[in-house]
C-alpha cells in the first residue's frame, strides 16, 4: 500500500467517525413535542435550538458529500 492511500484511508476513518457524532448529536423530528418535554421552553431558547439543529444539518450535508466523494476515490485507486 502506497503512503497516498494509507493518507487517504486514515482521513476517510476520521470522516466516518465525524459523521456519525455529527448524526448523533442532531435532535430528532419529533424533540420537544411532549407536554412534558417542550412545554416549558422560552421563545429564546427554541430559537437557539434551532440555530444548533440548522448548523449541525449543514455540517452533515458537507460530511457526507466529502464522505462519498472520498469513497469514490478510493474505490477508483485501489
Amino acid at each position: 500500500m502506497s503512503p497516498l492511500m494509507i493518507f487517504l484511508t486514515v482521513i476517510y476513518v476520521v470522516f466516518c467517525l465525524f459523521l456519525i457524532a455529527v448524526v448523533l448529536l442532531q435532535s430528532g423530528k419529533s424533540a420537544g413535542l411532549g407536554a412534558i418535554s417542550g412545554g416549558m421552553d422560552t421563545f429564546l431558547s427554541k430559537n437557539k435550538a434551532k440555530t444548533w439543529d440548522v448548523r449541525l444539518a449543514k455540517i452533515t450535508k458537507w460530511v457526507a458529500v466529502a464522505f462519498m466523494a472520498l469513497t469514490l476515490v478510493l474505490v477508483l485507486f485501489l
